[in-house]
């Protein structure tokens, strides 16, 4: 999701990103030749699709395309899962979840030309800042260097698909990443960034909370910790006009009538030899098939019947969300851009991990966003209202100047208390059970197939990791 990314870049400034709608076409003309040459099933089939976000929705919008009838079943009154855009005064646009798409996440800039989106870059305009230690420094230690070369080498070993296949999985799934830095990082203040930076940063949790395993499954399935990190030519490179709630709701719109139900949470799914039921609060609604598009820890709460296998439903339970504080202060101008900073920032200690700005090219408002991970969220939270106010305006006053600490308004978003998403960006293994669990994340279970970012073995934890899951889990009901 992913909300929230941030990292040192180069001077850039709003560009337009314009893409043009046949590559959409002509992704679409060829997933079709491929379901007509695998002789995928597409006379009528009926498929329950749970969850209308950018997973549920593209599974939904595979499966119709072939000719199968799909109800999409959505537990929100809207659809989108962990995106959701809040507009300002001013045209000013405030993506409250997952905001940023960047280079080789071809679906989804392929659905933002289909449905008539645009894309902007996302700002930088001056010097990003790095605190550590409480100093401002021109760029990190170079052991920082020395340690994400060394996880991208150990990345590219790892088949992403089968993780647990690599000779040093039982150990590398074992040892924290807080562990293993600690023992390689050279110092505490190397091993405190690295730790925030990547398990925060990448994954909204802690680095004594996450595997090295799960690490490394990360950074190959997102191209290595530049692609990851790096804003211009990385993962947050571009956002979408209007917000990706926007490409949701016209993806959403482009459905067959009928498809689509809000509101309306499932919460059991029975399978029989002839079908399947998803039973909701109204009523139920029957298939032969089923994809629960839903992070793990949600698809755990539903009821089966018959129950799950033990290691499919104990995964459930190893995989929670990630805890972010997403939080946004807005000022009458970008004033920081005049004084040469950018508004990215990276920081070793404090309650912030990373800040961007987030303004945007039809507003005249300034928007810097910071991310808060792990104990740092808690703390946050633990806090009155005002006290944390207080606290997240001296954390952007560090980075930018004083006048950050008077801003015309503080839009905070917790996806940890939103009842349907439970915590962002996305859901990651414990340590020590990939190996165990892992085999469990993508396989089908009977007539139930799942989707979701987690299982994606390319962009997992982004929306363009939710999207091919998305097609995945659709291609499998398809071919029986």
């Amino acid at each position: 999701m992913d909300p929230g990314r941030a990292s040192r870049v180069p001077r850039q400034t709003h560009r337009k990103r314009t893409i043009h709608a046949p590559q959409a076409r002509s992704h679409r003309e060829s997933c079709a030749r491929r379901l007509r040459v695998s002789g995928a099933v597409t006379d009528g089939i009926r498929v329950v699709v749970v969850g209308a976000g950018f997973s549920g929705l593209a599974a939904a919008q595979a499966l119709t395309r072939a000719g199968a009838r799909v109800r999409l079943l959505e537990a929100r009154d809207r659809v989108g899962g962990r995106v959701l855009t809040r507009w300002l005064p001013e045209l000013t646009q405030l993506d409250l979840g997952a905001q940023w798409i960047g280079p080789t996440q071809d679906r989804m800039y392929a659905l933002v030309a289909e449905h008539g989106l645009g894309t902007f870059a996302s700002a930088s305009v001056g010097t990003p800042t790095l605190l550590w230690a409480g100093q401002r420094r021109a760029e990190p230690p170079a052991q920082v260097g020395r340690v994400l070369g060394l996880l991208d080498e150990y990345a590219a070993q790892l088949d992403p698909a089968a993780p647990w296949q690599m000779p040093q999985a039982a150990r590398w799934d074992r040892t924290t990443l807080g562990g293993w830095l600690a023992t390689t990082a050279g110092d505490d203040d190397t091993a405190d960034y690295l730790g925030r930076l990547l398990a925060g940063g990448l994954l909204a949790t802690g680095a004594d909370e996450l595997s090295l395993l799960h690490l490394l499954f990360y950074l190959r399935s997102g191209g290595g910790t530049g692609p990851l990190l790096r804003m211009a030519g990385g993962a947050q490179q571009d956002r979408i006009v209007g917000g990706p709630a926007a490409l949701a709701e016209r993806m959403a719109s482009a459905l067959p009538p009928g498809t689509l139900t809000l509101a309306t949470p499932v919460r059991a799914i029975e399978q029989r030899v002839d079908g399947v039921t998803a039973w909701t609060d109204t009523g139920r609604v029957d298939g032969d098939a089923v994809v629960v598009a839903l992070a793990p820890a949600l698809a755990g709460r539903i009821r089966y019947d018959p129950p799950l296998p033990p290691l499919r439903d104990g995964l459930t339970q190893r995989m929670p969300m990630g805890s972010a504080l997403k939080v946004h202060a807005v000022y009458p101008e970008p004033f920081w851009r005049a004084d040469g900073h950018s508004g990215v920032a990276t920081c070793n200690a404090g309650p912030l991990t990373e800040t961007v700005d987030n303004s945007t090219p039809t507003s005249p408002l300034g928007v810097l966003t910071g991310f808060s991970y792990a104990a740092d969220a808690a703390a946050l939270r633990g806090m009155s209202p005002a006290q944390r106010r207080r606290c997240l305006l001296e954390a952007f006053a560090n980075v930018v100047g004083p006048r950050a600490e008077d801003p015309v308004d503080l839009v905070e978003y917790d996806w940890s208390a939103e009842e349907w998403a439970r915590g962002c960006f996305s859901g990651a293994l414990t340590p020590g059970t990939w190996r165990t669990y892992g085999p469990h994340l993508r396989a089908p279970v009977g007539r139930v197939h799942w989707a979701g970012t987690e299982t994606a073995t390319r962009w997992s934890g982004y929306l363009e990791g939710a999207v091919r899951a998305g097609e995945r889990a659709a291609a499998e009901v398809l071919a029986g």
